[in-house]
């Protein structure tokens, strides 16, 4: 059974614990009347505070967690209102509508749970963990997608895909192979050229030279403070031993790392090196 389902189930009690005993009962004396008030009060509490910890480990999603908490509040909100107002005596005393609210509140959650929740949740085949993906897993679906993109040619989404999925996998002369079937549309997006430009340099073993650097000047002409191609551009400068614009490139990049990080350190560090040669 998921926690949806307990809480459901702790719902239907709370509402049963105040409704009924007013209905089977008939008139309580008043320190009665607020003895009981005040513990279903300190049960509302606990319930609230039990919600509060199952999200906050994780095991609660957010919907089931809002849903829950706001049904709780509504309830809390009805207690109040009539610790505030209860001022007349007890009603008297209704049985038969009792034992009718106590058939239908159990049907009336299911009811509504199968309209509007999810009832398929409820199913432990459908919360099972997942098989965890292993690396012949991922090698088998790029496998498909690069035999899917030879019956599809004109997909540049694919093929860019594709791409990053051969660098992901370190297979970067595939890469570039891919990405060169996608330039046109690469060409419009700058984090596409920086990847492009990074993955010919690691493919040639040669560094960020020749096409790479053609491919990072143009990523910085769509988005001069884009930041991976800022990253590679000083990169490609020191390299060249191009200090003055290495330090140009990698102090515009500085305010987008997050300060005493370890990228952070690193820039910093190139950058010092890159004056001390003169820069």
């Amino acid at each position: 059974m998921t926690q949806f389902a307990l809480y459901a189930i702790l719902i239907i009690v709370a509402t049963a614990a105040l409704v009924l005993p007013s209905l089977w009962f008939g008139k309580r004396r008043r320190a009665v009347d607020a003895d009981r008030k005040a513990a279903n009060l300190a049960i509302f509490r606990d319930q609230l505070a039990e919600l509060e910890r199952e999200r906050s480990e994780g095991s609660l999603t957010a919907e089931d967690y809002e849903q829950a908490r706001s049904e709780l509040q509504r309830r809390l909100l009805d207690e109040v209102d009539v610790a505030d107002g209860d001022t007349a005596a007890s009603p008297p005393t209704s049985r038969p509508t009792a034992i009718v609210l106590l058939l239908l509140l159990p049907i009336a959650a299911m009811g509504g749970y199968a309209l509007l929740g999810n009832p398929a949740a409820l199913d432990p085949v459908n919360t099972a963990p997942q098989k965890q993906m292993t690396a012949a897993d991922i090698e088998g679906m790029v496998a498909k997608l690069a035999a899917k993109m030879q019956d599809n040619p004109d997909d540049m989404n694919g093929w860019v895909m594709l791409g990053r999925s051969y660098k992901m996998l370190g297979r970067y002369a595939e890469a570039v192979d891919a990405y060169a079937k996608a330039e046109a549309f690469i060409a419009q997006d700058p984090e596409l050229l920086a990847s492009y430009a990074e993955t010919l340099a690691m493919a040639s073993g040669k560094g960020l030279s020749g096409k790479a650097r053609t491919l990072i000047d143009q990523a910085l002409k769509l988005d001069p403070k884009h930041a991976h191609s800022l990253f590679l551009a000083g990169a490609a400068a020191m390299e060249a031993g191009d200090a003055k614009n290495g330090i140009a490139y990698w102090e515009a990049l500085l305010p987008q790392v997050e300060a005493g990080s370890e990228l952070d350190q690193m820039l910093r560090q190139g950058i010092e090196e890159m004056k001390k040669r003169g820069g």
